[in-house]
């Protein structure tokens, strides 16, 4: 039988298709002394099918804590214990935030709102906080409100929301663990309707909950299926007071895997470093991560998390040689 690595280098970096479950499963159960050479295949990918360059993002939290649902890693749920209060953001805070990621080099601002979905008045301070970065700042609006119905992602596109965040969280098999309060359809139905509509999807997900790897494949998998144009690689952060909250952290050789799976899987997707990967990875391992498949990175803090600072980011993509993409080529 072929090796699993000869036969991603032909059928995903020779002819750009991506791997299917069976062979992600394998590329998760490699050995970690081929670890190096998984990398570089992924790295390989990357190179070949997305170019050089780094896409950079901003994020803010336009109403951080108090979200009826029970996302089992989320420390902004207020059915859990967890010491993050409701908090909204006024407009002209998120005119600074914008300002400040443009300064960066990012060419995407993303705001977010812990809710089941937008309602009204979410969607009116969306409406407004949007028009009042465009006037302000050239730089590209994303969003990420929750489950949308139609008519809100017409609104949004509409508006000119550029990019839609939706995760997917979990494999669907695994998804009734994660959380109780909806389902993976409803997720799924929303990332659908934005495809639809126009906006770009960017649609990932959350490892190192407790799934086994065959699960996380399968997360690569429906990703792959659903061809979002971004994924954002979250490895879990264990939140205080949460259910996951005494969870392991995942280890780095794991994470490592997942990153090159997650690229064997979509040679073409954006590929977004986001949560968890300080802790996770360290330094040493956000480096070969983006040695890796990794070609986009959350720069600063999260929602309810430290992340690194900008300038350690910047300067190691500078140090790496990896061009920041300019923000007429997101358009």
């Amino acid at each position: 039988m072929t090796d699993i690595l000869e036969r991603a280098r032909q059928q995903v970096l020779r002819d750009g298709i991506g791997l299917e479950l069976p062979d992600l499963i394998a590329v998760l159960r490699l050995d970690d002394d081929r670890i190096g050479d998984l990398l570089q295949l992924a790295h390989e990918v990357r190179m070949a099918h997305c170019g050089p360059e780094v896409e950079v993002e901003g994020i803010i939290s336009l109403k951080t804590g108090g979200c009826p649902e029970d996302c089992h890693f989320c420390s902004q749920s207020g059915q859990f214990t967890s010491p993050v209060r409701a908090v909204w953001l006024d407009i002209d805070q998120l005119v600074k935030a914008a300002q400040e990621t443009a300064a960066t080099g990012a060419t995407e601002f993303c705001i977010v709102a812990a809710v089941r979905g937008p309602d009204e008045r979410l969607m009116a301070q969306v409406r407004d906080g949007v028009k009042a970065i465009q006037e302000a700042v050239e730089i590209n609006v994303a969003c990420s409100l929750g489950m949308l119905t139609p008519e809100q992602v017409a609104e949004l596109r509409a508006i000119g929301v550029h990019r839609y965040n939706h995760n997917l969280e979990a494999a669907r098999s695994y998804f009734p663990k994660v959380v109780t309060t909806h389902s993976w359809q409803e997720r799924w139905d929303t990332c659908q309707m934005v495809r639809d509509s126009g906006m770009e999807l960017c649609c990932g997900g959350l490892v190192g909950m407790g799934e086994s790897l065959e699960q996380r494949a399968e997360l690569a998998s429906e990703l792959a299926a659903l061809d979002p144009h971004e994924v954002p690689l979250n490895f879990l952060n264990p939140r205080p007071g949460t259910p996951f909250g005494d969870q392991p952290l995942m280890s780095s050789q794991d994470a490592l895997r997942t990153i090159a799976a997650f690229r064997l899987a979509m040679p073409r997707t954006i590929l977004r470093y986001a949560g968890g990967r300080e802790l996770t990875l360290g330094d040493l391992g956000t480096r070969e991560g983006l040695l890796g498949g990794v070609n986009a990175v959350i720069v600063g803090n999260y929602l309810t998390t430290l992340g690194r600072k900008p300038d350690a980011d910047l300067d190691l993509l500078a140090e790496l040689r990896m061009p920041i993409k300019e923000l007429a080529k997101t358009l």
